[in-house]
């Protein structure tokens, strides 16, 4: 059998296929199965998801950074309330001590120098302050708003910053009224400071006419009340040392009573009035000197018979202080020109611690002549004036004594 041209012979056993199988039409080749469409919905779905997730994160974020700008500002407030509380406490501080010191002060006045309208005033001054205290204190006792922990989720964040804006505006007026209370608790220290030093200072002056309404009182007492006085002069606030002073210039007043009264108890008697006569006159001849007198029967081996005795002690290390002893025969015979010439010669050595220069004290005799020769410058030329016990003294001398008042 012949084998056609276009059919290849197969391996024994095989059959052959034509390549083409001749008069049949072309093999068609499969077309490709069409892919599967997503279904709609579910592309949608995963899209929304990506944006809610997408969104909630946005929201997340902004509720954090909105929080924290918030926490900022609160955190810049609750500083500056406290800051302004911190001066605020200090000024109420600063005038409660003042206030103490002014109460300690009333409170311990008798009455002996103080002005009784600069009390007045230093009182009405801590009754004032009083009500500005209350109100101070008052506003330091308001609790600060805290901020607490901060949220996680952003539904909490916002409700947590806004919050926070609520507390910050609230330390903001808290911090408004401190600043704005300050000055008035400060004006209130100021007014009892300059009340209380006017009343201190009220004190202080009235010594020396309280001094002059003591004649009497030993010099010491009165140079204790001077001290005080200018002690208390140069208080320029009121503090514990500002008390301490006004309580010693007190006290000092006190002793300056007592002792005038031990001496004029020493002086009564019958001679009592004379006795405050020559002390007053000795005062008038030497101003500026602080006299004390004693009185005994005899001074320096005088005072019988008719007789007159003196003796004049002074400090050159202390001037402006003397003490004069006189017998009381000088009172006795008061007011004679004897006993007028006696007392200005002891009043020339009295004076003598005003006029050091003015003459030789290294002896007795001219200290004695000195003391003539001021006496015969006052115009009392009676030998008791010192002429008779030591003689006349030099003509310079008399004519520096003038220079001596």
């Amino acid at each position: 059998m012949s084998v056609p041209a276009d059919i290849t012979a197969p391996p024994h056993g095989g059959h052959a296929l034509p390549a083409h199988i001749a008069g049949a039409s072309a093999a068609r080749t499969p077309a490709p199965r069409p892919r599967r469409r997503p279904r709609r919905g579910v592309v949608i779905g995963v899209a929304g998801a990506v944006l809610l997730a997408g969104a909630i994160g946005a929201t997340q974020v902004a509720a954090n950074l909105g929080y924290d700008e918030a926490a900022s500002g609160f955190d810049d407030a609750y500083e500056s309330t406290q800051t302004s509380f911190a001066a605020l406490d200090q000024a109420t501080t600063q005038l409660a001590e003042t206030t103490d010191v002014a109460n300690q002060l009333t409170a311990g006045d008798a009455g002996t120098l103080t002005d009784p309208a600069a009390k007045e005033t230093l009182t009405a001054a801590v009754a004032a302050a009083g009500e500005t205290q209350s109100a101070a204190h008052g506003l330091l006792a308001a609790d600060l708003p805290d901020a607490g922990a901060k949220p996680t989720f952003f539904w909490e964040l916002f409700g947590a910053t806004e919050q926070l804006h609520t507390h910050a505006q609230e330390l903001d007026g808290l911090s408004d009224d401190a600043d704005a209370e300050s000055p008035s608790v400060a004006d209130a220290d100021s007014a009892i400071d300059d009340a209380g030093i006017a009343y201190l200072g009220s004190a202080a002056t009235a010594a020396s006419s309280f001094e002059a309404a003591h004649l009497s009182a030993r010099n010491d007492d009165v140079i204790a009340l001077r001290d005080a006085a200018s002690t208390l002069s140069l208080a320029r606030t009121l503090d514990a040392s500002s008390v301490d002073s006004f309580l010693a210039l007190q006290d000092a007043a006190n002793q300056v009573v007592a002792s005038e009264q031990a001496e004029l108890a020493e002086k009564a008697g019958p001679l009592m009035d004379a006795r405050l006569e020559v002390e007053a006159f000795a005062r008038s001849l030497a101003p500026g000197v602080l006299l004390e007198f004693d009185w005994n029967p005899t001074v320096n081996g005088a005072g019988d018979n008719g007789s007159m005795g003196g003796l004049t002690t002074w400090w050159w290390d202390e001037p402006d202080r003397a003490v004069i002893e006189l017998s009381n025969s000088v009172a006795e015979q008061w007011p004679a020109e004897r006993s007028r010439a006696l007392v200005a010669h002891e009043v020339g050595h009295a004076i003598s611690v005003k006029c050091e220069d003015m003459y030789d004290s290294s002896t007795q005799d001219s200290i004695e002549k000195w003391a003539t020769a001021w006496a015969i410058s006052m115009g009392f030329t009676d030998d008791a004036n010192g002429v008779w016990a030591y003689g006349y003294p030099p003509q310079s001398y008399i004519d520096a004594a003038y220079g001596c008042r």
